[in-house]
C-alpha cells in the first residue's frame, strides 16, 4: 500500500482512515496500512515501536472482527510524540479483561500495557477504541 509522502509544511497531524468489511482478511490489511503509514511518515521510529504499533492494530482489529459484526473503521494519527490508533466497530459492548484461555483473553491486557492512554468512546452505532502509544527509541 502506498501513501503520499508528507511535506514539511503540513500543519495537521498525518492521519489515515480506512473502512473494512469486518471479514478476517481485514486484520492483515489493517497491519499493512500501519506499515505504510510508518514507512512513509515516520521512518525514524525504532523496530520496537514499529512492532508495538502493529501488535496494537492487530489486537484491536481482531477484537472488532471477533466481537462486532459488520464494518470496522481504522484510523491512525501521528502525533508529535507518538501515534493514536482508533478502531470503530458496531458493537456497544466495552472491552474487558478476562482470564486467558485457549480461545483468547490476552489482547486487551496487551493493548493496555503498551498504550500510554486507552479510551473507549460509545457511539450511537457502536463504539470506538482509542489507544495512544508514545514514541520509543530502540535500546542501543
Amino acid at each position: 500500500m502506498e501513501l503520499p509522502p508528507a511535506t514539511p509544511h503540513d500543519t495537521q497531524p498525518t492521519k489515515v482512515c480506512v473502512d473494512f468489511d469486518g471479514a478476517r482478511g481485514c486484520i492483515a490489511k489493517a497491519r499493512d496500512v500501519a506499515v505504510a503509514l510508518l514507512r512513509h511518515h515516520a521512518p525514524h521510529v525504532g523496530h520496537t515501536f514499529h512492532d508495538d504499533v502493529l501488535l496494537v492494530v492487530s489486537e484491536l482489529v481482531t477484537n472488532a472482527v471477533r466481537h462486532a459484526p459488520g464494518p470496522i473503521t481504522l484510523e491512525l494519527a501521528l502525533l508529535p510524540d507518538g501515534i493514536e490508533i482508533s478502531v470503530g466497530d458496531s458493537s456497544p459492548g466495552l472491552p474487558y479483561s478476562r482470564t486467558p484461555d485457549r480461545t483468547g483473553g490476552r489482547g486487551w491486557p496487551i493493548v493496555r500495557g503498551l498504550a500510554r492512554r486507552v479510551r473507549v468512546v460509545p457511539r450511537r452505532d457502536g463504539k470506538t477504541v482509542h489507544a495512544e502509544l508514545a514514541w520509543q527509541p530502540d535500546a542501543v
